[in-house]
């Protein structure tokens, strides 16, 4: 097989971005490319063309490969609830809830042959296969039932990269670290490093660099500088700055005379909040992440986002004092949006037998529906019209919603008043129905902020993926990566002690 792993010294490291940018690289060179990766633990999903639950981050990587995504792409997908459990979807649909105990004593290692198996197929279908680590690939607690990292690289003969974060400092001893904390048919895999986020001037690193190949006899295949405002989808919605900006988002001056404020709620286990990436992009849109209820004094609109503990986040709600912030809107006339879980939680009432298993529930009662959690997903790719509007989106809940009225249908859901609630995530990708929605918002919120007429969040989100590209071609050794992804492992590198069993 064709291909490349890019491995990482740990998590957060950038291995989904250096993906995504390899892939769009070598789709540029006119390769068929795939991306691939064989577990991951995500709170960011999405929906398919047929149907398939798979982590938001291969979808992304699938747009920079310029290939469908498909479940292939992520066989398995952990999301994270709670008592430290995890919903296991494998091939696009949930299989169960189990432990991370559970998980690593017996289940990760049966679904090995079913993540080599997609791999396989991935790769007769395409001309190369760009794969994506976890965390790190010396984990040796947990190599005897790894399905992701090395495991994977081993299985189709796949040369590694690892990247290393020159931000957390550090990166010299992570990189001979990881590779020596592998076993010899492992480290025979690992063909060089990749360093990422560097801020200065290169040349002071190079002496480190030789070094690090004389210990290693392994190079560093590139440099990349730290590129700020990329946007691009990350893997994991657990560790977003509850109080940062969205996607390190620049905010352009507003195209009308006032900004637009949006307050979002940190709900718990808060998932799919690249929702709020399309109104980041908004010139004059300001998006912040809040959990106290002074934070909703200067908003001009607050989203419950989506979450994968809907009565969790409710009691959250409550415990902060949110719950009481957001009635007092809703009485005000002023604008709140509920996505999915939040929805749910603007709702009257909620039956919950399989999430939270809490049974029946009191909700925010903003909206006139009744939520009933149903044991089947629902997992669909949905379009429709609201305000004139074409919408797309896609739905991902065990909720079923029954409306009992409302001032007016609101894409699945409804509206009353200046609350919203729907089921769709990605709606506001759609830039003539974000435009149509934030002049309600601004018209309800009494505020002169007019949509800009020519935000395009695709031709947005291409731009990103284009500078991806970039760096790496401008930053990478590309000839020696295209070597790699199309030979193979070099011969004869040297191992390192101490290795592992």
């Amino acid at each position: 097989m064709k291909g490349l792993m890019v491995a990482g010294t740990g998590s957060d490291t950038g291995k989904s971005v250096v993906t995504a940018g390899i892939c769009r690289w070598l789709t540029r060179q006119g390769l068929r490319v795939a991306p691939f990766k064989g577990q991951n633990m995500s709170l960011n999903s999405y929906v398919t063309r047929e149907g398939a639950e798979i982590g938001r981050a291969q979808a992304m990587q699938a747009q920079a490969a310029r290939v469908e995504p498909s479940a292939l792409m992520n066989p398995v997908l952990l999301k994270p609830g709670g008592d430290h459990r995890s919903q296991v979807v494998v091939l696009g649909k949930p299989v169960g809830e189990l432990s991370a105990r559970g998980y690593h004593g017996g289940r990760q290692a049966e679904l090995l042959g079913t993540v080599v198996e997609c791999l396989e197929e991935l790769g007769r279908t395409h001309d190369a296969v760009v794969c994506e680590g976890a965390g790190s690939p010396a984990e040796i607690n947990l190599r005897r039932t790894d399905i992701v990292n090395m495991a994977v690289a081993r299985s189709a003969g796949l040369p590694v990269v690892v990247v290393g974060d020159i931000d957390r400092g550090g990166v010299f001893a992570s990189f001979y670290g990881t590779t020596a904390l592998l076993a010899p048919e492992d480290q025979r895999l690992v063909a060089g490093y990749l360093v990422n986020k560097f801020r200065g001037d290169v040349s002071l690193l190079r002496p480190g660099l030789d070094m690090l190949r004389g210990l290693t006899g392994r190079p560093t295949l590139g440099v990349l500088p730290f590129a700020h405002g990329l946007g691009i989808d990350e893997e994991d919605g657990l560790r977003v700055s509850l109080r940062g900006a969205v996607r390190e988002s620049a905010v352009e001056p507003p195209y009308g005379e006032e900004v637009l404020r949006v307050a979002v709620a940190a709900l718990p286990l808060m998932s799919n909040f690249t929702d709020l990436d399309a109104l980041a992009a908004e010139p004059g849109v300001v998006v912040r992440f809040v959990d106290r209820p002074d934070e909703l004094a200067d908003a001009d609109l607050v989203v419950l986002p989506g979450t994968r503990g809907t009565v969790r986040a409710l009691e959250w709600l409550r415990e902060r004092g949110l719950a009481e912030a957001v009635r007092r809107r809703a009485a005000q006339g002023r604008p709140v949006l509920g996505v999915c879980g939040g929805f749910q939680i603007l709702a009257e009432h909620i039956e919950d037998d399989v999430e939270s298993r809490a049974g029946a529930v009191p909700a925010l009662g903003l909206l006139p529906a009744r939520v009933r959690f149903a044991r089947e997903k629902t997992l669909a790719r949905p379009e429709g019209t609201q305000y004139g509007e074409h919408v797309r989106g896609y739905e991902i809940h065990h909720g079923v919603a029954e409306l009992l009225g409302g001032d007016e249908p609101f894409l699945d859901g409804c509206r009353v008043g200046a609350v919203w609630g729907t089921h769709w995530h990605g709606s506001l990708e759609s830039d003539g129905f974000r435009r149509a929605f934030l002049r309600q918002v601004a018209a309800a919120a009494g505020r002169r902020f007019v949509p800009a007429p020519d935000t395009r969040f695709e031709a947005l989100r291409e731009g990103q993926l284009e500078r991806l590209a970039d760096l790496v071609e401008e930053h990478a050794d590309t000839a020696a990566l295209l070597r790699l992804v199309e030979q193979g492992p070099p011969p004869g590198l040297p191992f390192l002690p101490p290795g592992a069993p």
